[in-house]
Order: structure tokens, then C-alpha cells, then sequence
């Protein structure tokens, strides 16, 4: 009998937002793949799991994959995680599932719906998802300018990841693309202590950030209004 691989979500800040169900499959299975187990162990210290776990990323070696599959095979039963969110959006777990779809397709693959910062940033920027795009993190360099045209001229509204070290970069080429009346919302620390959604117009989203220099801290999503 195949086995099957869980995709499950976990919290991106508040503990509180693991499921029911999420926590039932952590506990049944055999095996907790996650990108930092420090980072996993804090949220199995919190709901008394104590299944095995072993690191996967973009990095992992080969022959570690190999006996991910062969776990599979054997009909044991995997449970995929990521340090916060949906894992394999904008996420290495992609990488397995590919495999897994094409190596064993007689393995079941089942996603727990959950947590993730792109809907929970959309949900309360006031910004329309009736369609949007989800660009992941943005490239450091090359691509990066044609990247920022693309969002300019887009119809739709665009989303993505940045980090706290190129926010700022990013805040300036949104000010000079993006002109009023189009709005764009900077989504910081979802979920947590420090949760904040600064919107508006993108030169005043810019100049908050200058003027609060102490809120260049903690994960961002950036939600730009499609033309």
C-alpha cells in the first residue's frame, strides 16, 4: 500500500491559528518534514507533539530524498510543513511534491487548507482580489526593473513577498512606477504582536516608512491596485 504525504499549515506568527486538523495529522504520522526543526519544535512544545522530524529544503541531498520516497513506497505516512504559512507557495516543498507526482503517482497527496500571508493580507487591504498575481519574493537584482514595469502596467492586482533589508528599495521604485489615484498596502508582521497595514497612495506609503524608521522590521506583503 502507497502512503500518503500531508501538506500542512502552520501559523505565520500566532500559534493560535494551527488547526484542529493540522495538529491531528502532525501527530499521526510517522514523519515531519520541515525547513528548521527549531523552528518546527517551538510549535510541537506548544501542542505536545512529539512525531520524529527531519530537515528538507531546496538543499536537501539526494539520497535523503530517496528515503523520503522509499518511506512512501512503504506506505508510511509524511507530513510536510514550512517555518510559517502553506508550504510549496513560494516554498522548496514544491520541489518534493514534483517528484512525488512523477516518480510515485499512486501516492496520495493530501493539502490541509490554513494559514498563509498572501489571503490574510488580501483579506484586509480593501484592495480587490477578485484577480490578482502572486509574484513570491522578488529578485535581488536581475529581473528585478523589468519586474517593477510589470506591476506598473498590470490590470490586475499584483502581490508579493519582501524582505525587511530591500523594503525600502522596493517602497522607492513603487513611488516613482505606481502614480495616484492607484493604491498599494504594505501588510508587516501578519498575526503577530506588531501587526500593521499601512495603505495608501505609494509616495505616502513611502514617507511613513521614512518618517518611522522603527517599523522597517519583521516580514512584508506587498499588495500594489491592478490599473
Amino acid at each position: 500500500m502507497e502512503g500518503t504525504l500531508y501538506i500542512v499549515p502552520t501559523p505565520i506568527g500566532n500559534l493560535e491559528d494551527m488547526t484542529l486538523r493540522g495538529i491531528r495529522i502532525l501527530k499521526g504520522v510517522n514523519l515531519v518534514l520541515c525547513e528548521d526543526t527549531s523552528v518546527t519544535q517551538k510549535m510541537f512544545n506548544h501542542y505536545e507533539i512529539d512525531t520524529p522530524t527531519s530537515v528538507f529544503f531546496a538543499q536537501t541531498k539526494l539520497k535523503n530524498v530517496e528515503k523520503i520516497l522509499k518511506m512512501l513506497e512503504e506506505g508510511k505516512q509524511i507530513a510536510l510543513v514550512s517555518d510559517a504559512g502553506t508550504p510549496t507557495i513560494s516554498d522548496p516543498g514544491v520541489l518534493l511534491v514534483d517528484r512525488i507526482r512523477t516518480e510515485l503517482p499512486d501516492v496520495k497527496i493530501v493539502a490541509l487548507p490554513g494559514a498563509s500571508a498572501i489571503t490574510t493580507a488580501l483579506s484586509t487591504s480593501g484592495i480587490s482580489s477578485a484577480q490578482f498575481v502572486f509574484l513570491g519574493f522578488l529578485p535581488h537584482k536581475k529581473g528585478r526593473e523589468t519586474l517593477f514595469k510589470e506591476i506598473a502596467e498590470s490590470k490586475r492586482t499584483m502581490v508579493f513577498y519582501e524582505s525587511v533589508h530591500r523594503i525600502e528599495k522596493t517602497l522607492e521604485s513603487l513611488s516613482e512606477c505606481i502614480l495616484p489615484p492607484r493604491r498599494i498596502v504594505i501588510a508587516r508582521e501578519m498575526t503577530k504582536m506588531y501587526e500593521e497595514v499601512v495603505r495608501g497612495e505609494a509616495k505616502d506609503v513611502r514617507n511613513y516608512f521614512v518618517k518611522k524608521r522603527d517599523k522597517i522590521r519583521g516580514e512584508f506583503v506587498v499588495i500594489v491596485e491592478g490599473r
